[in-house]
């Protein structure tokens, strides 16, 4: 008898799982139908923010698989324009609506896979249904605000939150020569560095003519003929042609929490290392479930494309029969804003503390290349340490030219559970066009142990 896996949503939990489990069985024993309310499938979110601002021409290219090369290759039904409203449990099915002609029928299932993502924040504000303010969580909506640069030409430009695609949407507007003004709450641009680090990207910004407006909420828009003009904060009134919404996001539970299926502690699906939610037979994994953070021991929500590909292919290794862990997340993300490049692992000095634990801190200054060579670059690297044993606990970067890549070095010790002493002496590879003899990363690795130890035996280590 063919069994039938359910998918709903299309994009890279819900397709990994497919995938792996269409590698697994064969499609004369398990029939893959996935539901995604969106018109595309497999596309790299992440990649959005540099279609709008032109470093990608085709949005084309962002897209990894279409539902015709997914039914094509790999015998998967791949259904865009279609939204599950409701998942019965007990019935072992699914309402789905065909958005394009608005029909609704139930689809029952066998095995259930729960990617629906996450939803971005947008808070009920006066003036908040404007026309001319964007969110950009989808290739939808991309497209739609590119349209509108192409077809509006903007001069002035707002937007609301200086997290990650905050930061990366006003790089993109860097192309469409508009004056750009970022408005965000915290003390720093990217809450999730520490903000002796952050203060550098706000920095950098300020030097690349953006108006960088932080400790500042925004109250309400203000609106012209049913179109944006304004944006209100807590402290003045910004006028904006476009706004663009980088406030964040939140799991997509709402589906799943009607259904019965449950959520954990931190209001995200709950699941185990198989990503079993612990309904029989029904699977989730993506932004829209909880992940254990093995730093902070710990479940976090954490929305990263990463995390969410390899959740579905774990997912669908177990659906197909076999066997896959999910082992946790330690945080890790990078991103940049014009040339200036900010990354970070672990956890930072005040999650360090919520944690429980008690950090020591470094910051070490150096270079990119060895400092008599051409084009070498500043970089600051920050290590967290737990004070006596000196495990890392976390690492910041901020620099240029490839500086941030170096973070992978700190999350590979972060997964094994390195001390910082254990790191100094890691045999990394060196020649003046690529670093200084020694590593921005071992510099500070050398630093924060010398703290560490000094503490511990009351001497100076060199």
């Amino acid at each position: 008898m063919v069994e039938r896996l359910i998918v709903i949503g299309g994009d890279a939990a819900g397709m990994s799982a497919a995938s792996a489990a269409r590698r697994q069985v064969p499609g004369s024993e398990l029939e893959i139908i996935a539901f995604e309310r969106g018109n595309y499938t497999s596309y790299s979110a992440c990649g959005i923010p540099y279609f709008i601002g032109k470093d990608v021409a085709d949005a084309g290219a962002l897209i990894a698989r279409t539902p015709e090369e997914f039914s094509r290759n790999h015998d998967i039904d791949a259904r865009v324009k279609h939204e599950v409203l409701e998942i019965d449990l007990n019935r072992r099915a699914v309402r789905v609506r065909d958005l394009s002609n608005g029909t609704d029928v139930w689809e029952g299932f066998d095995q259930l896979m729960v990617a629906t993502g996450a939803l971005p924040v947008r808070p009920l504000l006066p003036g908040i249904g404007a026309e001319g303010i964007y969110g950009v969580q989808t290739l939808d909506e991309g497209l739609a605000l590119r349209a509108a640069l192409e077809r509006e030409r903007p001069r002035r430009a707002v937007i609301v939150g200086a997290g990650y695609i905050g930061l990366e949407l006003a790089e993109a507007l860097c192309a469409w020569g508009v004056e750009i003004t970022v408005v965000g709450r915290g003390q720093a641009p990217l809450p999730g560095l520490d903000p002796d680090m952050g203060i550098l990207i706000a920095d950098a910004m300020l030097g690349y003519g953006m108006n960088v407006r932080l400790n500042e909420t925004v109250t309400g828009f203000e609106t012209t003929d049913g179109k944006v003009s304004a944006v209100v904060t807590d402290q003045t009134t910004l006028a904006a042609d476009v706004v663009i919404l980088g406030l964040g996001v939140r799991p997509n539970t709402a589906l799943a929490a009607q259904a019965g299926i449950p959520l954990g502690e931190t209001g995200a699906i709950a699941v185990d290392q198989r990503l079993r939610t612990g309904i029989e037979g029904v699977w989730a994994a993506g932004d829209c479930v909880e992940k254990f953070h093995r730093v902070a021991r710990r479940h976090v929500r954490m929305a990263l494309g990463t995390h969410a590909n390899k959740e579905g292919r774990t997912a669908g290794i177990n659906i197909g029969g076999s066997y896959a862990t999910f082992p946790g997340v330690i945080g890790t993300a990078v991103t940049k804003i014009c040339d200036v490049e900010a990354a970070r692992t672990g956890l930072g000095e005040d999650e360090a503390r919520r944690a429980g634990f008690d950090p020591i801190t470094e910051v070490v200054e150096s270079t990119t290349r060895a400092g008599y060579y051409p084009g070498a670059k500043p970089i600051r690297t920050k290590l967290i340490a737990e004070r006596g044993t000196g495990r890392l606990l976390g690492g910041q970067i901020v620099g240029e030219e490839g500086a941030a890549k170096r973070i992978d070095v700190l999350a590979v010790a972060l997964w094994h559970e390195m001390t910082v002493e254990e790191l100094l002496n890691i045999d990394l590879s060196y020649a003046p066009p690529f670093s200084p003899l020694w590593d921005p990363v071992l510099i500070a690795a050398r630093k924060t142990w010398q703290k560490v130890a000094a503490e511990r035996t009351g001497t100076k280590l060199g």
